[in-house]
C-alpha cells in the first residue's frame, strides 16, 4: 500500500512564503510524475506543478516566477516552494504521484491547508 502525506501548510500574510512537503511510503518500485493540485473554496481542483522522474517541471500559469517544485527521488519527497504569495492562493494543496508498487497507480495525499491574508 502506498501513502503520501502533505506538510507545511499554514496560514500566512500576503508576500509571504511557504514551503509543502510530500512524502510517498510504502510499497514502492519507482515513482513516475509528482503533482501538486490547489483546491479553492467552491472551485474546482486545479493543478498547480508537475515534475518527472528527470527534474522536468511545469507550472500553471497563475504560479509561475513565485512556485518552484523540486523532488528528492532518493526519499520518495516533493516539494513545493511558495513565494510572493497571493490571497489567491489559499486552498487546501495536495500532491498526487503516480506510482509503480508494483503496479502503475495514481495516489493522492489527504491535502494540507494553507491560507494567505491579505
Amino acid at each position: 500500500q502506498v501513502q503520501l502525506v502533505e506538510s507545511g501548510g499554514g496560514l500566512v500574510q500576503a508576500g509571504g512564503s511557504l514551503r509543502l512537503s510530500c512524502a510517498a511510503s510504502g510499497n514502492i518500485f519507482s515513482i513516475d510524475a509528482m503533482d501538486w493540485y490547489r483546491q479553492a473554496p467552491g472551485k474546482q481542483r486545479e493543478l498547480v506543478a508537475t515534475i518527472t522522474k528527470g527534474g522536468r517541471s511545469n507550472y500553471a500559469d497563475s504560479v509561475k516566477g513565485r512556485f518552484t517544485i523540486s523532488r528528492d527521488n532518493a526519499n520518495n519527497t516533493v516539494y513545493l516552494q511558495m513565494n510572493s504569495l497571493k490571497p489567491e492562493d489559499t486552498g487546501v494543496y495536495y500532491c498526487d504521484a503516480v506510482v509503480f508498487s508494483p503496479a502503475w497507480g495514481r495516489h493522492w495525499g489527504q491535502g494540507t491547508q494553507v491560507t494567505v491574508s491579505s
